[in-house]
């Protein structure tokens, strides 16, 4: 595990199934957690060491997102900005942070920021939440953000913006094609491959 993470993270050894039966039987006869007791879990488990208690702070807040408030974004700005990799920024970005935004839209000013950041986990989330949204995807902002980030040499950054595209591509192919050959001299050759993986 650890040498799949390129030895970012120590890992306990513990396979997802194993953690997710270890959550269930944890929680069990305890209710929905409140937003602090999701707050305050999400913390602990940052503090550790071990890979897995991090994994298990994510299922813990995408399972009872429901719970939030437009408040806990500031907590997702933490949680995002340490101990960063895309295995953790990713199931947050599209799991956690895409419902907030569109639960409570107002929080689209704060994907407006975020994807300006120097913090390159902050703006691939920006870029990210959106990847579920599909009929409801706000096409003018995905495409802003893909353009302003667009001459950013960072891996993840390209890969972000190509996956976002790619996955609009699914709802509709035409406009993300007419994206891609309007802006293929901005657009990298990585972004533009997987933005047409489905468009054609």
């Amino acid at each position: 595990m650890t040498a799949y993470m390129r030895g970012q993270f120590a890992f306990l050894g513990i396979n997802s199934a194993e953690r997710d039966a270890l959550l269930r039987a944890t929680a069990e006869g305890l209710g929905a957690p409140s937003e602090r007791d999701l707050t305050d879990l999400a913390r602990a488990c940052w503090r550790k060491k071990d890979r897995e208690y991090q994994y298990a702070a994510v299922t813990m807040l995408r399972r009872h997102f429901e719970s939030l408030s437009p408040r806990f974004i500031t907590v997702m700005e933490t949680l995002l900005g340490t101990k960063s990799w895309w295995d953790t920024v990713d199931e947050l970005a599209i799991h956690v942070v895409g419902p907030l935004v569109k639960r409570y839209p107002e929080l689209g000013a704060t994907m407006d920021a975020w994807v300006a950041s120097d913090n390159v986990w902050l703006a691939r989330t920006a870029i990210l939440h959106q990847v579920r949204f599909r009929d409801d995807t706000d096409e003018k902002k995905l495409f802003a953000y893909c353009l302003r980030r667009a001459p950013d040499t960072e891996f993840f950054i390209r890969k972000a913006i190509g996956w976002a595209l790619r996955e609009y591509g699914k709802t509709n192919p035409a406009a993300v094609k007419r994206f891609v050959k309007r802006n293929e001299a901005v657009l990298s050759g990585l972004s533009k491959r997987e933005a047409l993986k489905y468009a054609g």
